[in-house]
């Protein structure tokens, strides 16, 4: 069982023996009967530390990140949190990829300092900065590629190549390319992450988060930090992702599709200052995304030329395209990344050009999804 579509429908998803269900059942129990005090059936006591419906999910996440597990968490911040706590003490430091998702930079500036977890922003497309950001303090490098909300990319075997040699894990985000178009173990990543909430759930009905490494040790250290901790998924949340995951190819395939017709569009129209997407030939990152991703995913910015006022009205104007945070969900969604998702970056390194306008490309007609823009672009 090779092919990714193959896995997406199939790992962790055999028919139950008892009654023969091709989907995974809804597994709703909290607690498992066991067979004598200590004897578990099945693996299953308590369903914080363990659920048939998560299981099934998890076994599907690692199969299609081609690592060997893979946890699944309430939320993406929730995975990113744990993995923090786990790999992280107090005099620990983080190298923060200079352009990383709001929440993430919130966590980490807000949240981790505060019981003593140092970071430094770096621009991981510049070896030499990367290298002079690194301490002997620093055990995780952190990665997002390509970026939200600016859509660099970053060298991910390039990248753990200079974090290895300093010790240091090699965090990636992978959730804007997915595991259809990017598996970040297979060049060098320690720890993928994901917010399932996004491509891999796929119709903005569910929110959740995962890991995936390929490292024993450092799973059952995760394991363990993820039960102690609590913030797992929920079995309705771990159901509506495994469905998901059985449409993601396709779904991709008609993403970047859309995507790459938007992208064009908008680097003809005379409002739009520039575009951000790594299938642009002239993107920064194309090359690199050519070499380690196998399509350039649905997610693109652009920037006004009238400025901040303007954005704030094409946001505004947008009608198919829908006003709202988050992404990869199958409808399109238009966003200002400097008053919404990365509000929290105001006024730091990382923080976002007032001009930016984020999409989220979705699955509708392409023509239509051009003639929205168009219209709000006038």
């Amino acid at each position: 069982m090779t092919g990714f579509n193959t896995r997406a429908i199939h790992a962790g998803q055999d028919p139950t023996p008892a009654t023969g269900d091709v989907v995974v059942p809804l597994h709703l129990a909290t607690t498992f009967k066991q067979d004598g005090v200590g004897g578990l059936r099945g693996g299953y006591e308590y369903a914080r530390s363990a659920n048939p419906t998560r299981t099934a999910l998890q076994e599907a996440l690692a199969a299609l990140e081609q690592g060997r597990t893979a946890l699944a968490f309430a939320s993406g911040l929730a995975a990113e949190d744990t993995l923090l706590r786990a790999v992280c003490e107090p005099g620990s430091h983080v190298v923060l990829g200079g352009d990383a998702y709001g929440g993430t930079f919130r966590l980490i500036s807000r949240v981790a300092a505060r019981w003593g977890v140092e970071h430094t922003p770096a621009d991981l497309n510049d070896v030499d900065a990367l290298r002079a950001a690194i301490r002997p303090s620093t055990r995780v490098v952190w990665c997002e590629t390509p970026t939200n909300p600016l859509l660099n990319v970053a060298d991910i075997a390039l990248t753990a190549s200079v974090a290895h040699e300093a010790g240091a894990l090699l965090v990636v985000d992978n959730t804007f390319a997915s595991p259809y178009l990017q598996q970040p173990l297979t060049l060098g990543a320690d720890v993928v992450v994901h917010s399932t909430t996004k491509y891999l759930g796929g119709h903005s009905d569910v929110v959740g988060g995962a890991l995936v490494v390929d490292d024993d040790e450092l799973a059952e250290r995760l394991a363990y930090h993820q039960n102690a901790m609590g913030a797992v998924s929920g079995p309705l949340s771990d159901w509506l992702v495994l469905r998901g995951l059985k449409t993601l190819g396709v779904r991709m395939d008609r993403h970047q599709a859309n995507a790459a017709r938007v992208a064009e569009y908008l680097l003809g129209h005379p409002a739009v200052a520039s575009v951000r997407y790594p299938g642009l030939p002239d993107h920064p990152g194309h090359e690199i995304a050519a070499k380690q991703m196998s399509g350039f995913g649905g997610m693109l910015s652009f920037r006004l030329a009238a400025g901040e006022d303007a954005a704030l009205r094409v946001c505004e104007r947008a009608r198919l395209f829908t006003l709202a945070e988050s992404l990869g969900g199958v409808e399109s969604l238009i966003e200002h990344p400097a008053r919404m998702t990365h509000a929290s970056a105001a006024g730091s390194p990382l923080e976002v050009p007032g001009d930016l306008v984020r999409l989220s490309v979705g699955i509708e007609d392409a023509e239509d999804l051009i003639l929205d823009l168009d219209q709000a672009l006038t």
